[in-house]
């Protein structure tokens, strides 16, 4: 290589390596920051919950006996009217059982019969020996007789009057018998009438628990054979709500939801009810909000799954700003950030936002996206968000809070600063990381 070349190659090297350490010492070392718009607009409040559409009486029908299934006379979906004829059981043996019980019931009756014979027969020697022991007692008294005749009348008397009494129990006995066949025999005939499975209720069938042929055993519980929904025009959802939502849910406050089978479409019900019955699982406590809607034209079957979305309040036309502005925080020291905190006239002490404590409190929530979704959590009156001015600076700015749609706050009056239309808030940060050791270099 010539040496003029060799020269002109070290000095480009050279005034290459000058930039790049002239643009690395001169590249900004200030945080780079991400706003959002403080706008005007509506906010709904709104209370979301998953539920299940049920109807509104659901009645499983079982068996009172046990049998063979030999007859089916309705399936599934089918209509049914109260007193309609769903299944039948095999009633050969319980037929059988009730031949026997009127068999034992005849048998009975025959023997209160015959007690009541032996009570007659038994009275008519009362009256006998009565009349033997009055002749020896005159007999005796005048001097005929001795006293063991009189002794053996007296005895045949008390034993005729014994065995009438005898007879008498007899005859209680044999009626109780009677009357406890007659009641097997009533027992016997409504388990036979029990082998005739009807329909409870108007309804359609939402469920066939067996086939002909299977043998049902109503030894301990009933077992199910149908289940009847009564009427599937009028149905509810079962909605299970937060324990920190309950206490905004009114009765008749409209609600709208939607299934997964029209995804589309949407459906109005109205709350009817909050039960006061809580669930708990993993800690987490709900309550069942009942809403009922109409569904006249059966599109809604029971069981389906409804994401219900109960409005709490409404505002209209108000100042409103993301809930990532509130949830910021600088990527300042502390003393950094009560030192602005007195230059802006904020007390130090300010109150943190809900979602500012709900982020916080999350694992990685310092890193985490504007979209993701925080627990809904009683939220505080008032917030401090970042405001940023054309020259790169923040300025907090206090302000008091209203409803939200958990995207979104109402601003409904700035207590320290000000805030407008328009003013750009910060909602995250990347600081240099030589400018944070340690850390990643997203701040938000």
């Amino acid at each position: 290589m010539k040496p003029k070349n060799k020269w002109l190659l070290v000095a480009g090297l050279a005034v290459i390596a000058g930039l790049i350490v002239t643009f690395g010492l001169s590249r900004n070392t200030q945080a780079q920051h991400f706003t959002a718009k403080a706008e005007k607009g509506e906010i709904r409040d709104v209370v979301e919950a998953t539920g299940m559409i049920n109807a509104v009486i659901t009645v499983q029908v079982g068996s009172q006996v046990s049998g063979t299934i030999s007859k089916l006379y309705v399936d599934f979906n089918s209509r049914v009217h109260k007193g309609d004829v769903v299944a039948l059981i095999d009633p050969a043996l319980l037929n059988g059982a009730l031949l026997q019980a009127k068999a034992d019931l005849e048998n009975a009756k025959a023997n209160l019969v015959a007690a009541r014979a032996n009570l007659e027969k038994a009275k008519s020697g009362l009256v006998q020996t009565k009349a033997d022991y009055d002749r020896t007692d005159g007999l005796f008294k005048n001097g005929i007789l001795s006293q063991q005749q009189l002794d053996l009348a007296k005895a045949n008397y008390d034993s005729a009057n014994a065995t009438v009494g005898g007879a008498v129990a007899n005859v209680t006995q044999a009626e109780a018998q009677a009357s406890q066949k007659e009641a097997a025999v009533t027992v016997a005939q409504t388990n036979l009438n029990y082998t005739v499975i009807r329909s409870p209720i108007d309804g359609t069938v939402v469920a066939r628990n067996v086939d002909v042929g299977q043998t049902v055993a109503a030894s301990l519980q009933a077992p199910t054979v149908f289940t009847i929904a009564q009427d599937l025009t009028k149905m509810l959802v079962y909605a299970k709500t937060d324990e920190s939502d309950v206490g905004n849910i009114k009765v008749g406050k409209p609600v709208t939801f939607k299934v997964d089978a029209f995804p589309k479409e949407t459906f109005h019900g109205v709350v009817s009810q909050v039960r006061m019955n809580a669930t708990t699982v993993q800690n987490v406590v709900t309550y069942d909000t009942i809403v009922e809607f109409a569904n006249p034209e059966l599109k809604l079957f029971p069981g389906m799954t409804a994401y219900v979305t109960i409005p709490v309040a409404t505002v209209q036309n108000v100042l409103k700003l993301p809930n990532t502005a509130l949830r910021y925080k600088p990527p300042m020291s502390s003393e950094e950030i009560l030192a602005l905190y007195r230059q802006y006239g904020i007390e130090p002490g300010v109150r943190k936002t809900a979602s500012d404590e709900a982020a916080a409190a999350e694992p990685g929530a310092q890193s985490g996206g504007a979209g993701q979704n925080q627990p809904r959590t009683p939220r505080t009156d008032s917030a401090v968000v970042w405001k940023l001015h054309a020259d790169n600076s923040m300025e907090p700015v206090k302000i008091s809070l209203g409803i939200t749609d958990h995207s979104y706050t109402e601003v409904t009056g700035v207590l320290k600063g000000e805030l407008k239309e328009g003013d750009e808030l910060i909602i995250r940060s990347v600081a240099p990381k030589s400018s944070a050791p340690g850390n990643p270099g997203i701040r938000r």
